[in-house]
């Protein structure tokens, strides 16, 4: 395989864990998590709307009406996976967060391989995807568990039916992406233009969110969004949405050329070294959690599961 293609694969994985850790400015300055998904989704919507407009392939569009309805819902995950980044990184950390992600995300796509849901080629147990799945749990339990002694001060306190709440949010909004992707290749398939598909599922992700922005500020449940400390907000505040519409326009483009289980393995072990980078150095004013022996353990043990579960 080309060495590019495979650096690429692993830098599109490095954009999603930078991806949640800057959306968190975005939040201190627009004070509320759904209206900060709502400007990040926006900006990746616009950005790829862009890109499908100079290569000529929003007429893709035009055969939307010819595709089974559900093949336009892909759009649905997003704000669930980005609203759960920005309420999770403050609480258990990057590393602790994106491992929950990746944990999330492995055992949703073993579950649409096993059991062939969405028109995926059905695929047996084998023993590497067992060690696989089984190291991915215990990476992530031991992670889990060595958090709380690298918790900075002042980071918020958790009970803990609380702490388990937050962490099945983690495991559910990793779950959701491969569910997506799925989804979004049935469109594909229909479209024909994998840029205009994810400027779709983008436009269908923003409206989403801005929906619940409205149901909830309407009943009284999250603040006004404030727009105006957006100017004060530092400029890599607004790579979230870059790094968003990166991300998928890569995984459309790599897929094809290298398969989508080196995609996916290389993907994710891009976002788990990132996280656990920015956690160890308090990258993009997050506070700082050392990687402490115990969480090495857990990243290795979450790496060589996730790649035996794609690769073996």
């Amino acid at each position: 395989m080309n060495a590019a293609l495979l650096a690429a694969a692993l830098l599109v994985g490095c954009l999603l864990a930078v991806q949640a850790s800057v959306n968190l400015q975005l939040n201190k300055a627009v004070g509320t998590p759904y209206g900060a998904s709502t400007v990040q989704l926006s900006v990746a919507t616009g950005l790829l709307l862009v890109i499908a407009a100079v290569t000529g392939s929003l007429g893709a569009l035009g055969k939307l009406p010819d595709v089974e309805w559900w093949h336009l819902l892909g759009g649905l995950a997003s704000p669930l996976y980005i609203t759960s980044g920005i309420l999770l990184f403050p609480r258990l950390g990057a590393l602790a967060s994106v491992g929950l992600f990746v944990t999330g995300q492995m055992f949703s796509s073993l579950v649409l391989d096993l059991g062939g849901f969405f028109g995926l080629e059905k695929k047996g147990l084998s023993p590497g995807i067992a060690f696989g799945a089984l190291a991915v749990l215990l990476g992530i339990v031991v992670i889990i568990r060595g958090q709380k002694a690298t918790a900075p001060p002042g980071a918020p306190a958790m009970s803990g039916p609380g702490r388990a709440g937050w962490i099945a949010l983690g495991i559910v909004a990793g779950g959701v992406l491969p569910v997506q992707g799925a989804v979004n290749a049935k469109l594909r398939h229909g479209l024909g233009a994998p840029i205009t598909v994810a400027a779709f599922s983008f436009t269908v992700a923003t409206l989403t969110i801005a929906v619940v922005l409205l149901v909830l500020r309407l009943t009284g449940k999250t603040p006004k969004p404030q727009l105006a400390p957006l100017k004060q907000m530092p400029w890599w505040g607004w790579l979230g949405g870059a790094c968003a519409a990166g991300y998928v326009t890569g995984t459309f483009l790599l897929i094809p050329e290298i398969g989508a289980a080196v995609t996916v393995g290389l993907t994710v072990t891009g976002q788990q070294l990132t996280s656990a980078l920015i956690d160890h150095r308090g990258m993009f004013r997050l506070p700082t959690r050392v990687l402490t022996a115990p969480r090495l353990t857990g990243l290795g043990l979450l790496l060589a599961g996730s790649l035996a579960i794609q690769l073996v």
